[in-house]
Order: structure tokens, then sequence, then C-alpha cells
């Protein structure tokens, strides 16, 4: 388990634009802190976990982030230096991000809309990142007091952070402690040790426990100096609480589905993308007649293939028109970066030779390594058509998905021009038809949903406003909004990203 959670952790820097291993450098730093303190080992393990999921709802609002200020990843980079007790210091980065490179027309009603509007969607905003959060990580078998902690991420020690504006001891001691700890090390390694603890005496009894922010102000030094000298990822698998869970066979299968779920949950234009293509993948490897050792890789690499994509922003991922250079430079990144998290974890990097392969094409000419056929193993191949197909069939912000039948003249075409495996090719369009007679046998219908609720549901999932959805019904905004007060009322959720996330669970979208 703690490989896969340290994994997770990678992808969340990637979330925030962050060098990899930072968040592992927030989780010594916050056992170091919460150890000095003398807590009990269980407060410890609590902390110890806490620190390593603090984000995990991250990908369930990254979408409306980006709607607002573009760049997500940059922003969210910013939210981790600036001290959010402080809101005066909050507001100038809101605003700053939103109006850079507008017109004055526009910063003046962005500013406008911002003042009347930024406290609701603040909260909206971090309950869903909460929401979010508890759903994956009690999927991941964890429970209290870990997910009480959880639902504090945004809270702060004055009664400034969000959703609810908790304050002082009503905030449970291990998110305290890593409030502190996270923001110390990404001061620190932004700038410098001394800052960070210079910010720890400002604002401590603000935004930090004072009792806290006086250790760290203490020992702060010398916790920096010996993080300099420790390797993060064997540090933070070293002091896994015992005894380790091991994640075997369905454990592990359903674990590495909660990280596909979290992958595709970034972008309403990816949702259930990787669950699909485990899904074609294993049907494919069934019709080659591929071992059950190689089948079993395919399908769980094919859950973990897009782990990249989140260090791309969502202003890319979800772009209604052509990429430019620059950012299709800047996509073409995420095969790399799933290799380089699956690498670190020897028992994950098994995946990476077909997980990272799933762009290159069998002339060459594809991404992020340039290999050929030869080059790579029947599995590789397999996946490069699988994510094609899938991501053809599935709706994409600059263009409708394509029919089936679309598709497949698609994937052939690219095997006459030399850039799928034919054979490869031949075996996932043959799994597509025979999934195509078994997803008829799926309830579609799960929660007790009306048939209208249903389609509500799938647009929403796809980002659509109430606006939007009612158009495309031919409703009225009442009417949606009315359809998606009584969907959240009966699959208990409260937010746009826990509805996808749900759809996506309950195969609705997908």
């Amino acid at each position: 388990m703690g490989e896969l959670i340290a994994t997770l952790a990678l992808a969340q820097d990637n979330a925030f634009g962050q060098p990899q291993e930072s968040q592992l450098r927030s989780c010594l730093l916050s056992t170091w802190l919460a150890d000095e303190a003398g807590l009990d080992t269980g407060t410890l393990e609590t902390v110890y976990w806490v620190a390593l999921l603090r984000y995990i709802g991250c990908t369930g609002h990254a979408h409306e982030v980006a709607q607002l200020f573009g760049d997500e990843i940059a922003i969210r980079a910013q939210t981790l230096v600036h001290d959010a007790g402080d809101p005066g210091e909050v507001i100038g980065d809101v605003v700053a991000f939103a109006t850079a490179g507008k017109s004055q027309q526009d910063r003046e009603q962005i500013i406008q809309m911002i003042e009347t509007h930024a406290h609701e969607w603040a909260v909206n905003n971090f309950a869903s990142g909460c929401e979010v959060g508890d759903m994956f990580v009690q999927r991941l078998g964890f429970e209290s007091p870990i997910r009480e902690a959880l639902a504090f991420t945004f809270e702060r020690w004055n009664g400034n952070g969000f959703p609810n504006g908790a304050a002082g001891t009503d905030i449970p001691l291990p998110m305290r402690i890593v409030h502190v700890a996270h923001d110390m090390e990404a001061i620190g390694r932004r700038f410098s040790p001394e800052r960070a603890v210079e910010a720890a005496r400002h604002r401590r009894d603000r935004t930090y426990d004072p009792e806290l922010a006086d250790l760290f102000i203490e020992h702060g030094d010398a916790w920096f100096e010996r993080l300099a000298h420790t390797d993060p990822w064997d540090a933070v698998l070293g002091l896994e609480p015992k005894p380790h869970r091991r994640l075997e066979g369905d454990g592990l299968d359903d674990a590495l589905t909660v990280a596909a779920d979290f992958i595709d949950l970034k972008s309403p234009y990816m949702g259930a993308h990787s669950r699909r293509s485990a899904d074609l993948a294993a049907d494919a490897a069934a019709i080659l007649r591929l071992d059950n050792e190689t089948s079993t890789r395919l399908r769980r690499a094919a859950l973990l293939h897009e782990l990249g994509t989140t260090a791309i922003s969502n202003s890319i991922l979800d772009k209604p028109g052509p990429l430019t250079r620059a950012e299709r430079d800047r996509l073409q990144l995420h095969p790399m970066l799933t290799e380089q998290m699956l690498s670190r974890s020897p028992a994950l990097a098994i995946l990476s030779p077909i997980a990272a392969c799933h762009h290159e094409q069998a002339d060459g000419s594809g991404y992020h390594k340039g290999l050929s056929t030869g080059a790579c193993e029947p599995a590789a191949l397999l996946i490069a058509a699988v994510d094609r197909f899938v991501g053809l069939t599935t709706d994409r912000a600059d263009r409708p998905k394509f029919t089936a039948d679309e598709a497949a003249a698609e994937l052939r075409q690219c095997v006459s021009q030399g850039l799928l495996d034919p054979e490869a090719t031949e075996a996932v369009l043959q799994a597509a038809g025979q999934q195509a007679g078994v997803s008829g046998r799926r309830a579609t219908r799960p929660g007790g949903l009306t048939k209208r609720e249903v389609e509500v549901l799938r647009l929403a999932a796809r980002g659509h406003t109430t606006q939007q959805i009612a158009e495309q019904l031919f409703i009225s905004p009442k009417t949606a909004d009315h359809h998606i007060q009584h969907i959240y009322t009966k699959i208990n959720v409260s937010t746009r990203a826990a509805a996808a996330l749900w759809a996506v669970q309950n195969r609705i979208v997908g």
C-alpha cells in the first residue's frame, strides 16, 4: 500500500506544479514535527497517511479552477507558499491569476465577479476537493481518524479557511501538523529554510497552531539540514506504519482502479478512460491468447497509463480549439512522467514498459521514446491501439466522439500508414465489438435515477453548466437545476466532481 500511496503523492505534486517528491518531503517534516510533539503511535500513523493523502481530491476540481484561472497548476503552485490565513494575500493571488493577460474592461468585470462570488466559489471548490478525497480514501480502506482529518485540508487556525471556517482545536491535530509542515517544505524549497522559519514565526497563532509553529521555529533549521541528506522515497517508505498492508490480487486491482479514477477525474473529457482502456485491453489480450501474467500486467498498466496527465494543465486538456506547438510539447511529456513515477516503485515498475508506451507508433514516429514495433513488447503494441480507440470514441473538447465504425476505420487507416501494429489493432477492434455486446447487460440506471436524470448526470459529469444542460436537453435552466439537486440527493453527494466520480464508479459514464 505504501508504494501506491507514495506514487499518488508524486501525482499530487504534478497537480500543484511541484517537483516530484515534494509531498514526500512534507511527509517527513510532518512526522518529525509530530514526533517532537511527543504524540502517541496512533496519532503518528494518522499524520503519516494524512500528509501523503492531503490533496488526493485535487483532480476533482481541476476543471473548475482552470475555467477561472486558465492554468490551474500555476495558481495551485502559488497557493502552497502564500499565507492561506491572510485573506488579503489570498485574494491578491486570485485577482492576479484571474486577470492575467486580460483587457482593462475584462479585468474590471472579473474583479467585480470575484468580489461578488469569490466566497461562494471557494466554498464549493474546496468542498469538492474534500468530498472527492473522502470517496477515494474510503475506497482505499482508510477510515477515521484519517478521513476526519482530511475533511479539514483547507481550514486554517484563525477560521479563514474553507469550506466551513473551522478554527483552532476544532481542526484535528494531525491536519494542524500537516498544515505547518507542507507550507514550510514549499517555502523552504522555493526560497530558503530561513524564510520558512520566519514564515512560521510570522503566521503563528493566525494560520498555524502556535505550539506547533513554535516547535518548527525551534527545530526547523535542523530538520531542513536533515532533509537535504535524506532520500525522500526510501525514507517515507521506511516510516510506513506496521503491519504493512500488502496489495495483491483483487485488492491490488481495486486500489489501482482508485488511482485510475483519480487520474481520469481531472478532466470531464477523461471520465472512465482508464477503466475502459483496461477492459478493452484485457479482452484484446484474451483474443491474442496472451498468458495470464502478461494479460494482468497489461490490464493494470492500462489503469495507470495516463498517470502523467496530472502534470498537464486543464487549459490544455480541455481546450476547445487546436493546441499551439508549446501546448503540444507540454502534452507529450505525460508518457515520460508516467514512466518516471511508476519506475520509482519496485511494485509498479513492472507496469512501466507497457503504460509508458501508449503513444508509441509502429514506425517509431510516436512519443516519448520513438520506439518501433520491434522495440516494444506485444502488450505495449496493444495499449497503443487501445488508447487510440478509446480516445476516438470519447467526446473531446475539440470534437465529438467517433462512432465505433468510424474509430475502427481510423485505426485501420493507421495500420495502413504503418502507425499501429496490424495484429494488435485487429485484436483490439474485435474486442471492442464483443465489448459492445456485453455493455448492454450492465446496469445503466443505478441509484434509483430516472432516464432523464441519467442524461443530466452524464452532461454534468462532462463539465456542462446548468445552462448548457438545459440547452442540450431542451428544458429550462430551472428544470435542469431541479434534476441536478434530485440527483445529488439520490446519490448522496453535493458537488459536480463527486457526482462525476459516482457516475464513473457506477458505469454511467464510460
